[in-house]
């Protein structure tokens, strides 16, 4: 197996999404870890060399797995190749059919509230004039 990319052609928006998604968190990681060290001290060494070190190496650490899980490794890569093809088959609803969903999900849930709101003034009139709950 060589070094070059497996598939190069295949997957491209898969494995750019996943690369940046997994840069983002690497470089938070090493923002955290860059905070994390900032007061430890090793000998005379002073602590923003700690901290660059430190955020270096797990950023090239993790940059390498990155490349070898999303360019090189056959099982992932042939994953998400596969993936991209099934989201291409994806039946995706129009604007028109998510907005009328959304409309029905917004009214249905002001229904049941004022339906809970009701039920709940009849149980308590019914409980204050039983005598289980003080009135006012």
């Amino acid at each position: 197996m060589g070094v070059g990319i497996y598939k190069k052609n295949q997957g491209y928006y898969t494995r750019v999404c996943s690369a940046v998604a997994l840069a983002t968190i690497v470089l938070m990681g090493a923002i955290w870890l860059w905070d994390l060290l900032g007061g430890v001290r090793i000998g005379t060494v002073e602590p923003v060399y700690i901290q660059a070190t430190g955020a270096l190496l797990v950023t090239a650490l993790f940059g390498i797995l990155g490349y070898y899980l999303i360019g090189v490794k056959p099982k992932v890569v042939d994953f998400m190749i596969a993936t991209e093809g099934e989201m291409k088959k994806v039946n995706w609803s129009s604007r028109r059919e998510i907005l009328g969903s959304t409309w029905v999900v917004i009214l249905l849930t002001i229904f049941i509230a004022i339906f809970c709101f009701c039920f709940d003034l009849i149980f308590q009139n019914i409980f204050k004039f039983f005598g289980v709950l003080e009135g006012n």
